[in-house]
């Protein structure tokens, strides 16, 4: 038997895979108990105890380098544990963005003949204002709900003649025609019974892609707001301006609302995660609330204590609120949440999509003076028509694109400094006003002042690049506007996007099948140029592409590979010389700072031969 002092041997800690621990395992086997264990064939007891060992160590190595991966945002694989690493970064994910943009609406109103039996003008009293939350619906199924109340009498209708009497040529009808703004997606309500009071609430909404909780009530009529973070405690809500008359205010030159700033001790945060969507509360009571009385504003805002003087150069005047633990947590009640929930994966339409209406509110302003027969062709005349596309959908984020905007989020900590700052903040913006697929950022050369330029692009119904609506980017305006330094001018702007299209010819190793060595170029450059766009002012380099193609088990050789322009109908119309573009040594074509590159249709704007 061998003394424990020979039995001490160096640990190779290295050994983490089953043959190198058997092989550890067998050498001290043989080592320290050379007249215990003497067979070690494939077929003996002794082989199996090793391999059995062996397999419980690799198994152990396998999870503990997989838990030492996941750990950690750069090395991470699964998805889940992306989405959680991002979000304690800042990144936040929400459902499916929304799309939004301009319809026109269309109702055909009689001719005012009560000055004199003339009809000179439409009867305005039987324009109606059209409520918001009326829905319109494409053959696709996606749903679309108008966002705000549309007056048909206001400035901004036009009216042309309908019809005309026959005998006197004396107009009958008028068509009023104006605008309104829908959004995709519909409110759902859901009510959620709440028993005795516990901290931090969470609660799932029923649903799939849901995008935002549009309001929270509780039996006693109190409402809950959304913030960022449950140590938020103030928000901004729009204040209607009563001095301004909807009928005759002049666009873009009256503001309807103004901002207000309120403290909201009952407020709550939204979460989605693979497995639904969550609302989460905070961890105080009703009680505390109501017992609780309010802090001194001065003692807010000097706390002294026996000293003279003050060194806390951080205050927030609005928290007059002590102890508010983060948020009052509803208890004993119950919760009527509204909030809207998008359609199908895409939401993006193309042009004169909309084909249904599936609810409608008119309001007459003179119900009781007006004829009910002409009131019911009024609302019976409603016809509409999205005349540009609308899109502001993007498609879910990758876990690579996670991850960059991940990075890009806790670098900006809520505020734009840097050029990365604004770039993540653009991508940031809340789903509900619509979503950014790609942007960029530059600094206006031509311009005396500090003025950037953002370059940004979004996807249509098909998952192509397309230009950003104006909506949308009205809406990135306001958000940026948050978050900006206050010397920083910013022009939003639609970056070109150039679509290209691939040739090239190989020569394939004679003992693999020819066809199938082209059809396995073709789909490793597909599956490149598809799995995720490019960013704005990337270029495109030749090495890229001839890496992946060399990768192709049974090609030998790239002959030939030659990048070109796809024009016509289908395709953009950016003006763009490839030649011009590419460098002297024939390798990159380069993109200027508002261009992107987009190979649209990979099917058939790939084409490969075979020599």
């Amino acid at each position: 038997m061998p003394s424990d002092k020979k039995r001490i041997i160096p640990i190779n800690y290295t050994s983490r895979e089953f043959n190198s621990i058997k092989d550890d395992l067998l050498n001290y086997a043989k080592r320290y108990y050379p007249d215990t264990f003497q067979d070690f064939s494939e077929a003996s007891f002794g082989s199996l105890m090793l391999d059995t060992v062996a397999y419980v160590g690799d198994v152990m190595s396998f999870y503990l380098d997989y838990q030492a991966n996941e750990s950690f945002l750069d090395t991470a694989n699964e998805y889940n544990n992306i989405l959680k690493l991002g979000r304690q970064m800042g990144y936040r994910k929400s459902g499916i963005p929304v799309s939004s943009g301009p319809i026109a609406l269309y109702i055909i109103v009689p001719a005012d003949l009560t000055a004199g039996g003339v009809a000179n003008e439409p009867d305005f009293r039987y324009a109606p204002v059209l409520r918001r939350g009326a829905k319109f619906g494409t053959n696709s199924g996606v749903t679309f709900t108008l966002a705000e109340d549309v007056n048909f009498n206001s400035v901004n209708t036009k009216a042309v003649v309908a019809a005309v009497d026959a005998a006197t040529g004396s107009p009958i009808t008028y068509a009023l025609k104006t605008y309104g703004h829908v959004i995709s997606g519909e409110l759902n309500t859901q009510t959620i019974s709440v028993g005795e009071y516990q901290k931090f609430p969470r609660f799932q909404l029923n649903g799939n892609n849901i995008v935002e909780v549009v309001s929270i009530f509780d039996s006693d009529g109190n409402q809950y707001y959304e913030v960022g973070s449950l140590s938020q405690d103030t928000v901004y809500i729009p204040v209607r301006n009563n001095s301004v008359d909807l009928t005759t205010q002049v666009a873009n030159t009256e503001t309807l609302y103004s901002m207000k700033q309120m403290s909201v001790p009952r407020r709550f945060i939204t979460e989605t995660v693979q497995e639904g969507f969550f609302i989460q509360f905070g961890a105080g009571s009703d009680a505390d609330l109501v017992q609780e009385p309010l802090a001194d504003p001065s003692k807010v805002a000097i706390n002294l204590h026996a000293r003279d003087y003050f060194s806390d150069l951080s205050f927030d005047p609005t928290k007059l609120v002590n102890g508010d633990k983060l948020g009052v947590a509803p208890s004993n009640t119950t919760l009527t949440v509204v909030y809207r929930v998008n359609g199908p994966r895409n939401v993006n339409i193309t042009a004169r999509s909309l084909s249904s209406v599936n609810s409608q509110i008119f309001d007459f302003s003179e119900t009781n003076s007006l004829d009910p027969g002409k009131i019911e062709d009024v609302i019976g005349s409603l016809e509409f028509e999205n005349e540009q596309p609308i899109v502001g959908s993007t498609r879910e984020d990758s876990s690579d694109e996670i991850k960059y905007k991940a990075y890009g989020a806790y670098s900006s900590q809520n505020r734009a400094v840097t050029e990365q700052d604004y770039i993540s903040l653009t991508y940031n913006m809340p789903s509900k006003f619509g979503s950014i697929k790609r942007a960029a950022i530059v600094k206006d050369l031509n311009s005396f002042k500090r003025n950037l330029n953002l370059y940004v692009v979004s996807e249509d119904e098909t998952g192509n690049l397309s230009q950003t609506s104006t909506a949308i980017k009205n809406n990135l305006k306001v958000w940026l506007s948050n978050y900006k330094m206050v010397n920083d001018t910013i022009d939003i702007l639609d970056a070109k996007i150039v679509n290209l299209g691939l040739q090239f010819s190989i020569i394939a190793d004679n003992n693999f099948n020819s066809f199938g060595v082209l059809n396995a170029a073709l789909d490793s450059l597909k599956s490149y140029f598809t799995s995720a766009k490019m960013n704005i002012g990337e270029p495109i380099r030749y090495g890229d592409i001839l890496r992946i193609l060399k990768n192709v088990d049974g090609l030998l050789d790239v002959v030939e590979l030659k990048i070109v322009r796809k024009t016509g109908s289908s395709y953009s119309t950016a003006i763009f010389n490839i030649d011009q573009m590419t460098t002297s040594d024939g390798r990159i074509i380069v993109a200027p700072s508002d261009v992107i590159f987009e190979i649209k249709f990979p099917d058939s704007d790939i084409v490969g031969t075979i020599k």
